[in-house]
């Protein structure tokens, strides 16, 4: 007998301040305005998407010491925004990532329960941890909590916010929540809890709400990561673009969740995936050629060899060789704020294979970063993009993308009008949404369900 094929799950990023965007192309419009926002989600709500996802921005980045402007557009407040959306949008889930260094879990919760309220039910946190004290700067935590304690925060974090959720739950849940009236006396809200990073206790005053509580994504790719995404989250945002890359991390992480009496359906992987589209495969790949010089000018590829040379590098020339001098590895790094600085473990070690390659292949400074860098993970006609969609799928190296177009707002528009139909027509993605929650668009149960206390809204 066949396997039976898998739902593909597909979600839309909106670009925000990243490397992926291209800033000088006529159809790309503001990232502040609310009218991206909303055409974005309207978009992906219209492709029948599962959740729209915004990342965190918490401070400006620099580099040598000055706000580095070639990407510098502002970040607004990720809960503003969403509940903005929840009022302009029916089914779309709103998955918001906020921090577990910095903020407080009271007022976290307070914020996601509120959230699921005003969307009936539609909110996820995508739970991360700050990894520079450079951003931290901004707040009173900034510098104090060393690196190997910001997991264990997290864990607490969470499990602290879980307990807010749930303090509504149960017996304690003697309201009617369509009017607010209670039927009797309760201590509904009631918790109290005293660990190593929190010690508080009082009432939550926001009810249980759809859900009872947000979905929980986890973005981190290191052991910590992985385990705190098996032991406490619904999805994983990962970042394998590769079927065997995907199919190891997805077996990796999956096999994991039998530690915590979890079965493989009540973690869902998955990763951020771009995507340049043509008539014809041979058009994409054309396109996606210009898209990538367009996305790094030479002013952008100084400045991410910088991130590896440590070394102000403005005097030389993108399109000529690349430096003869080598990294300086010292502790204080040229770029601050910015998440490329972890990705180069041993700069001297990285310095001397792009040296190889750059002659290897005649490349210049720009053409090396252009090569080097983040690639499109889908290339293709519709039916080609549609059909690798599938088959990673299907493959288990995902269980589907949180797609990132180049374009904000209108990149996501030509995926849901030429790839969604395809998918459909497979079988393996909905023509229309089956429930009102994000948890029924993800096929995750309500926590509630396994105490039948789940309470009508």
């Amino acid at each position: 007998m066949s396997k039976p094929l898998k739902q593909i799950h597909l979600a839309a990023h909106f670009p925000g301040v990243n490397n992926t965007t291209v800033w000088s192309d006529p159809a790309a419009g503001s990232h502040i305005e609310f009218s991206s926002f909303a055409h974005f989600a309207r978009t992906a709500e219209r492709a029948k998407f599962d959740f729209l996802f915004l990342a965190e921005g918490l401070r400006l980045r620099e580099q040598g010491g000055k706000i580095y402007d070639l990407d510098v557009v502002g970040r607004p407040d990720t809960f503003t925004v969403l509940a903005a959306l929840a009022a302009v949008t029916e089914h779309l889930g709103l998955t918001g990532t906020i921090n577990s260094t910095f903020n407080e879990p009271y007022e976290v919760a307070r914020q996601f329960a509120s959230l699921d309220h005003l969307s009936g039910g539609r909110s996820a946190w995508n739970v991360v941890t700050s990894w520079d004290a450079f951003t931290g700067e901004n707040f009173r935590r900034g510098g104090f909590l060393p690196q190997e304690e910001r997991y264990s925060r997290a864990k607490e974090f969470l499990a602290t916010a879980n307990e807010l959720f749930d303090s509504w739950r149960g017996d304690e849940i003697l309201a009617d929540q369509a009017t607010g009236t209670f039927l009797r006396d309760a201590k509904a809200g009631s918790f109290t809890h005293t660990g190593r990073h929190f010690d508080i206790h009082g009432q939550f005053n926001v009810p249980r709400s759809p859900q009872g509580r947000p979905v929980i994504f986890q973005a981190g790719d290191s052991d910590e990561g992985r385990e705190f995404a098996a032991s406490s989250a619904d999805a994983i945002f990962s970042r394998y673009a590769t079927l065997e890359g995907g199919r190891a991390f997805y077996r990796d992480v999956k096999n994991r969740l039998a530690t915590y009496g979890r079965g493989h359906d009540q973690l869902k992987i998955l990763p951020a995936a771009s995507f340049v589209l043509g008539d014809t495969d041979a058009e994409a790949e054309e396109l996606a050629k210009e898209v990538r010089r367009q996305q790094v000018s030479g002013a952008t590829a100084i400045k991410h060899l910088e991130f590896v040379w440590n070394r102000d590098l403005s005097a030389y020339d993108p399109d000529g060789p690349l430096p003869d001098i080598d990294p300086d590895p010292g502790e204080h790094h040229i770029a601050r704020g910015r998440a490329q600085v972890r990705m180069y473990h041993d700069p001297l070690a990285t310095a001397r294979e792009w040296r190889e390659l750059a002659a290897a292949n005649n490349w210049s400074i720009r053409d090396l970063v252009i090569e080097t860098g983040n690639r499109q993970t889908f290339i293709g006609s519709p039916a080609t993009v549609a059909k690798t969609i599938n088959d990673f799928v299907q493959a288990d190296a995902s269980d589907g993308f949180i797609l990132v177009p180049h374009i904000t707002p209108g990149g996501l528009d030509v995926f849901a009008d030429k790839v969604v139909p395809l998918l459909q027509e497979r079988g393996v993605f909905r023509t229309e949404y089956q429930g009102p929650t994000l948890r029924d668009h993800l096929g995750l149960a309500h926590p509630d369900d396994a105490r039948g206390e789940r309470v009508a809204s």
